[in-house]
């Protein structure tokens, strides 16, 4: 029974205390914390768990083993900073911090510490990514021709006017950092490492906001092959996002997380999805059977004591990617 301790009760709590109550055979949740007490009192009344506003007191708790960092990405290095400094394993919301810096001092500190630091990056978990992954490493495509990535989603301007939403200091950037982020992470996971030939990055007249909000690039797989992504929250209603691959032997397609395989041969293959992807206004509109998945992995690799599979390294390697994509399009 691993003990954790929740920092962090904003909107991004929801699928993981549902997932908490639904792990309760492996995980107790020592706390849940904020210090908010608007917060800590509307979660209370949600769900089972004791609140506290001291966030230094749980992190200080000897009795708790890990925490779950739910908080804005400017405080994520200074909080698993101090976990690290009190033993405790971290699984932390994505992105790592707003500077790849402080990410890869992240990273540095759970080796150092030889503790679990996991990343709540979890389409890698939904069950058509899984198969999709299987089959591409057991070739069962051929080999890769191109792949293209789409993040086609919306968020209306009252999203945006929330303080510190969608700006440097706080969130780090735009729609690569904070929405693109999950697919970006899952299409390098399931490519390899993807080079990046031209980036355009801009911000549209339908948001006023610092940060960027359409991206658009001509990737390099490893293999040579081509490779495309286009990420927005300016694609009114929002649609799933979706990756397609292109191989000798077959196609395969995946919608938010259901898989459609065809090869030429005239086989077929198909996974559902169940619920919405949380692509338009309801931005918490998903099912949490990913997040479940990826919070038992990570329990299971604070026991095992490996790495979790959506780790700080994973994490901080498509971060790398985001900044490198900014910097091409910084170039022209």
């Amino acid at each position: 029974m691993l003990r954790v301790s929740v920092i962090g009760l904003g909107a991004a709590v929801e699928p993981h205390a549902r997932s908490l109550l639904e792990l309760r055979d492996k995980v107790e949740v020592r706390w849940a914390a904020s210090p908010s007490s608007a917060r800590t009192r509307a979660f209370a009344a949600r769900y089972p768990f004791r609140v506290t506003n001291d966030v230094s007191a749980v992190i200080e708790d000897p009795s708790v083993d890990a925490i779950l960092l739910l908080t804005p990405p400017n405080t994520h290095w200074q909080l698993s900073q101090q976990a690290f400094n009190r033993g405790k394993h971290v699984l932390v919301e994505k992105p790592l911090d707003i500077t790849l810096e402080r990410a890869a001092a992240m990273v540095a500190q759970a080796d150092a510490a030889d503790l679990r630091l996991g990343v709540v990056l979890q389409h890698r978990f939904r069950a058509g990514a899984v198969r999709l992954a299987e089959m591409l490493a057991a070739e069962g495509l051929g080999e890769v021709q191109a792949a293209s990535l789409a993040v086609p989603w919306w968020r209306p301007q009252s999203y945006y006017d929330e303080p510190g939403r969608g700006s440097a200091a706080r969130d780090g950037g735009g729609v690569l950092m904070t929405q693109a982020i999950h697919s970006l992470d899952l299409f390098r996971a399931l490519l390899g490492p993807v080079g990046i030939q031209a980036a355009q990055v801009r911000t549209t007249a339908l948001h006023h906001m610092e940060t960027e909000d359409f991206v658009l690039a001509l990737l390099r797989l490893p293999n040579g092959a081509a490779g495309s992504l286009m990420a927005t929250t300016a694609l009114y209603p929002g649609y799933s996002e979706r990756i397609e691959i292109i191989g000798t032997r077959g196609s395969a397609r995946l919608t938010g997380g259901a898989l459609d395989i065809r090869w030429l041969d005239g086989r077929g293959e198909s996974i559902a999805a169940p619920g919405s992807t949380g692509a338009g206004a309801r931005a918490m509109d998903f099912p949490n059977d990913a997040h479940k998945a990826l919070i038992a992995d990570f329990c299971s690799a604070v026991t095992e004591g490996r790495e979790p599979k959506a780790s700080g390294r994973e994490a901080l390697a498509t971060q790398r990617l985001i900044e490198d994509l900014l910097t091409k399009a910084r170039q022209g």
